[in-house]
This record gives structure tokens, C-alpha cells and sequence, in this order.
């Protein structure tokens, strides 16, 4: 930017600021747009506005005999419409003056909502890939009106001229390029026409394309031959289901579990939502391809669907919904929120018809998207009746659905850790408790809620307390007989808060069972703390009367030949060392995290063992 000369404004005067061109498009080129091939979506958006006025000023014209015609032959990129052109004095208005829009004139403001473009700087975007713009149009609102010649440099300057009537003799607007040399990546032939099937393979318009050889993108070739999927007529549903999952398939590149067609009249939108096939990862957003009156606005908006709909991936065609500055994202308004809303509506209305209608169906999409329906019913009543008996759980009988664990089990025990779930699972089993894994996301949740759905079915909390109550206890001349052993190990797991007993439980291969909750071990960690911090005369008198935090319990199992023969141990250091290597072993098949004395202990118990091992060879 530049200051004004401050003779010819003196102290105290209005100033205008003085742009510089370069830096703006520099600009443009690094924040606003993505790519410099948005010129060329930039030129067909003008062309597509020009022509929605020019229907708006003369609604009887023919809208097939009105179109887009593009042509690239590796020199020129041309983009020439038959739309509503522009006056000497429109070309000084809205070409000269950086930030002003045609779209914004009074005489248009009434039917701004008509045109896709709503900020004037889309034709700096063709500066992105040359550094001449030539401008020549004829207004198509004066009967008589002369050609105008624009031509705009990258320098800033431009230069404007009025031209007989058979420069142009239809009105509209052809906008001409010359690319730099390093701008052949986007202005290519095969390019051009690529990127024109992108970005206006939805138009309304007519667009051809021409590469000047006479071959397949030759004169007349259609960037634009079929109107969207959507809306063509079919001769059967079937056909036209396979027809929509077909084009999902072509835009996305995968087959879709199902397609889900959109339409919201409210807004103009119309669509496909694809069900992806496999599973995705928990909260992984998929960008949805959203085009608005034909034009591609974006292949990654990610803010047309809730969080939880992760499972779909969309193509949808727009009137009503806003593109931002850079038209490459859409506009958080209150009409997308309620276009967001509107369309999770349509997801759960096609779950719905899967659940009444089509069980393999859905038993295929809970296999690969039960964690997103799952987020769903947590907050959903209406999906949680439908779907809860028909999701997949982790229990004590293996993957099931809850309708089938409740069968069989009265009374559903829920797990608040994985870790927690895999230290009981095989014991539980064996002792006829039925055992939900609560330790995923939303599982335990959800089955709290099952009640709602079965009342006969109980649910509670997986205690510690429940589970040694379901051990059968020792008879009392062999609790005698290793009441000594159980006395040392005590001793030896003080350190830990473990508590040591003596059961006998299924399965007879596992040797001990350590219950401990992740509650427990907190409480005793904070108490310790407590504990530490205190001190004194008044820690002592605090810690008697706070309430003891809870142990672990080490359980070993008396039908274990391996626990039978450690009990017998009279070796008092022995019988420590094995004690500790139970310790170790459970707390290892518990799979939560080993503290580093418990890392500690496996080793060096390990080690003693085999040491008295080897000294007992010798």
C-alpha cells in the first residue's frame, strides 16, 4: 500500500488507500484460496451469476441456448458466457475497484440469494496464473449497447475501451488469459477440462469445452452432459437406488453399504449420503462434498453433519446455503445448523427403516458402525429402544447383543474398566455371573439403560464383593493347614494394601486372582499422600479416624496344583518369594498398568526362585 501525495491532500483531508495489487494477490494466493486452480472455478462462477441475471432480465430466453463455453489450447485459457454482460460504466464500477461486486448492485440486491458468488475479488483469483486479464462484454440490458474492452495487469493498471457492436455481437462476457510459464500445471488442456468437469459437473448451464484439435475434448465436448443423479427419472426404483450408489461410488471411490437419498425443499438441497462399508475410527470426521447451485464449493465440509455421524460420507447439491470469502467451506449460520439438524434427522429415519425392515442390512452396518450408533442411543431415546437389544457387547458369553445376554442372565454385572472386565472375565464365567465389559465408550452407559428396554433385566455395577462371594471357601482343616503360608504372604504384600485368602474357584489353571478396582487403588494412593503430608501428633489422630481405604485382595486358588504346593512351603523366604510370584502373576493377567514396584517385584521374585532353583540342583 502506498500514501497519497500530501500536497494534493492536505492536513485534516478524507484519504483513499492506495492497494497494491501484487501483495493482495499474494495474499489471496497464501490465506484465501487453497489453490491457484480456483481461477478457473472463479471464471465459471462469474460466468454462471452472469447468466442467472440474464435470465432474471429476460425470463422468456431459451436457459439451453444460454451456456458456458471454455477453450484451452496451452497459450489462451478462454471463458466465454452468453449472461448478462457488463456496461463502460459497469466495467469502471465493479472491475476497477478491488472488493466490489455486480452481485451487489441495487438494481440486483433483490436476487442476490440467486448467484453463488457474493464478494468481488473471485477475478483477482485469475492473477493466481497470469498476469493479464482481458475482459470483453456486451450488456444484454441496452439493445444497442457497444462491445467493452477491460484489460488488467498485474501491476495494478488497466486500461478500458468501448468497441463496435461486431466485436461481441451476443451479449455476454468471454474473459481470456494468457498463463504465465509457471502456471502450467493448472492451464494445461487435459487440465483445464478436468478441472472444469470438477468444479461444474453439477451446472444447470450447458458447458462445453474445447481444446482446439477437433479430439475427444474438441469442439462442443460437454463438461456437463447429465444433470445430477438426483435428479433424473428412472424406470424402477432398483434402478435408481443402483444408479445413486453407483455415483457415490465414482465420487468417492468406495462401494456404499447403502445410499440414503437427501432432500430438504426448505433449502434447495438435494443428495446422497453414502454408508461406508468399513469401520472408522471413533470421531473421525469425514469432509462431505458439497456443491451449491451446481458449482463445487467443497470436497472436505466437514460442518454439514453432527460429530456422531462419522459412518456417512455425502455429495449434496445447495440453493440456500452460504459459502464463505473464500467459497471453499460453507457459513456457520442458522440455516446450515438447521441443515444439520435436518439431515441427522433423515440418518436416524434410515436406521430406523433398516431396524423395522431390513435386519441384514442392519446387522451388517452394526458390524462395522455399532461405536457410532452407540454415541447415538446414549443420547437418542427413540434409537436407544430400537437398536440397544441389537448392539454388540463384550460379556462373560463372548460378543452378543444385551437381548441375548439378558436371556440368560437376570442379573447384568457391568464393568467400569477393560482392565477390570479381562481380570474377571474367566472366573465370572466359570462361577455363572453374568459380565458386561463397561470399559468402552458409552458401553456401560448404555447398559445401565437396558432396564428401559427389558424391565425384567436387573443391572448393577460389578463389585469386588459380588465376585468373592460367588468363590467357594476352603474346608477348614486345609485353611488351617496354610493358615502359616497365608500369614507370610500377608506380610510380604503389606506394601501393596493386599489382603491374601484362599478359594477355590474355575477355572482350576488359574492359579490367583487379584481384585482390585481402579477406585480402590486411587483411594489408597490419596491416603498415602494424605498420610505423608500430614504428620505428627494430628496426622496420626486424622489417619485413625479416616476411614480405611480399601484393599486389594489376592485370592489363591486351592485347585491349582501349583498354589497346593506353595501353601506346603515351610521355607519362610521361599514361601515369601512365592507369594510374591502370585502376586506378580495376577496382577500381570489384570492387564492395567504395573506400578514400578510391582515391576520390581516380578523380577526380583523371578529371580529368587530360580536362584533357589538352581541351588536345590546343585
Amino acid at each position: 500500500m502506498t500514501l497519497p501525495d500530501t500536497a494534493a491532500n492536505p492536513a485534516g483531508a478524507d484519504r483513499t488507500f492506495q492497494v497494491d495489487l501484487r501483495g493482495l494477490v499474494d495474499l489471496l494466493s497464501h490465506h484465501l484460496y487453497s489453490s491457484p486452480k480456483v481461477y478457473l472455478r472463479e471464471l465459471m462462477q462469474n460466468a454462471v451469476d452472469a447468466l442467472t441475471a440474464r435470465h432474471a432480465l429476460d425470463s422468456a430466453a431459451p436457459a439451453d441456448a444460454l451456456g458456458i463455453r471454455l477453450y484451452a489450447d496451452g497459450s489462451v485459457v478462454r471463458v466465454e458466457d452468453d449472461g448478462v454482460g457488463l456496461t463502460e460504466a459497469d466495467v469502471h464500477t465493479f472491475l476497477a475497484t478491488i472488493g466490489r461486486s455486480s452481485k451487489r448492485a441495487d438494481r440486483l440486491a433483490e436476487q442476490r440469494g440467486d448467484f453463488i458468488g457474493q464478494f468481488g475479488i473471485g477475478l483477482l483469483s485469475c492473477f493466481l496464473v497470469a498476469d493479464e486479464i482481458h475482459v470483453l462484454s456486451r450488456s444484454a440490458r441496452t439493445p444497442e449497447a457497444p462491445a467493452v474492452e477491460w484489460r488488467g495487469r498485474g501491476d495494478g493498471s488497466y486500461t478500458v475501451r468501448t468497441l463496435p457492436a461486431s466485436a461481441r455481437p451476443r451479449p455476454g462476457t468471454t474473459v481470456t488469459l494468457t498463463p504465465r510459464a509457471d502456471a502450467g500445471e493448472w492451464t494445461r488442456p487435459a487440465q483445464v477440462h478436468a478441472l472444469a468437469r470438477h468444479f461444474g459437473s453439477l451446472l444447470r448451464h450447458p458447458v462445453t469445452f474445447d481444446d482446439g484439435t477437433g479430439g475427444p475434448g474438441g469442439p462442443g465436448a460437454s463438461v456437463n452432459p447429465e444433470p445430477a443423479p438426483w435428479a433424473r427419472t428412472y424406470p424402477t426404483p432398483g434402478t435408481r437406488s443402483r444408479a445413486l450408489a453407483a455415483y457415490g461410488e465414482d465420487v468417492f471411490g468406495f462401494k456404499p453399504l447403502d445410499t440414503i437419498e437427501l432432500d430438504l425443499p426448505a433449502v434447495g438441497l438435494r443428495g446422497i449420503a453414502c454408508v461406508l462399508p468399513e469401520t472408522v475410527p471413533a470421531g473421525r470426521r469425514h469432509g462431505h462434498r458439497v456443491h451449491v447451485k451446481g458449482m463445487l464449493l467443497s470436497e472436505q465440509a466437514e460442518e454439514l453433519l453432527p460429530e456422531w455421524a462419522f459412518f456417512v460420507r455425502c455429495v449434496v447439491d445447495a440453493e440456500s446455503l452460504r459459502p464463505t470469502a473464500s467459497r471453499e467451506s460453507l457459513y456457520e449460520d442458522d440455516t446450515l445448523a438447521a441443515v444439520r439438524d435436518a439431515l441427522a434427522e433423515r440418518l436416524r429415519a434410515w436406521i430406523a427403516r433398516a431396524a423395522a425392515s431390513d435386519p441384514d442390512l442392519l446387522a451388517r452396518f452394526l458390524q462395522a458402525h455399532h461405536l457410532a450408533v452407540k454415541s447415538l442411543a446414549v443420547h437418542d431415546d427413540e434409537i436407544l429402544r430400537m437398536l440397544l437389544p441389537w448392539l454388540p457387547f463384550e460379556t462373560t458369553d463372548g460378543h452378543t447383543t444385551l437381548d441375548e445376554f439378558a436371556r440368560t442372565h437376570r442379573t447384568v454385572l457391568v464393568t467400569s474398566t477393560v482392565e477390570e472386565f479381562r481380570q474377571v472375565a474367566a472366573i465370572a464365567s466359570a462361577a455363572g455371573l453374568g459380565v458386561v465389559n463397561g470399559g468402552y465408550t458409552y458401553d456401560r452407559e448404555l447398559v445401565h439403560r437396558l432396564p428401559e428396554i427389558r424391565p425384567e433385566a436387573s443391572v448393577a455395577d460389578l463389585d469386588p464383593a459380588t465376585l468373592t462371594a460367588h468363590l467357594d471357601p476352603v474346608d477348614r482343616e486345609t485353611e488351617l493347614a496354610a493358615a502359616a503360608y497365608l500369614a507370610l504372604a500377608r506380610d510380604a504384600l503389606a506394601v501393596f494394601d493386599c489382603d491374601v485368602a484362599l478359594r477355590t474357584f474355575q477355572p482350576a489353571n488359574a492359579p490367583a486372582l487379584l481384585v482390585d478396582s481402579r477406585e480402590a487403588r486411587h483411594e489408597r494412593t490419596r491416603s498415602q499422600l494424605a498420610r505423608e503430608q500430614e504428620g505428627g501428633l494430628w496426622g496420626d489422630i486424622l489417619g485413625a479416624l479416616r476411614q480405611e481405604a480399601p484393599r486389594a485382595q489376592l485370592i489363591l486358588n486351592q485347585l491349582n496344583p501349583l498354589v497346593r504346593a506353595a501353601v506346603a512351603i515351610d521355607e519362610p523366604e521361599l514361601a515369601r518369594t512365592s507369594a510374591e510370584a502370585l502376586y506378580g502373576q495376577a496382577a500381570m493377567l489384570s492387564r492395567r498398568p504395573l506400578r514400578p514396584a510391582e515391576s520390581s517385584l516380578i523380577n526380583r521374585s523371578f529371580l529368587d526362585l530360580l536362584a533357589h532353583a538352581l541351588r536345590k540342583d546343585s
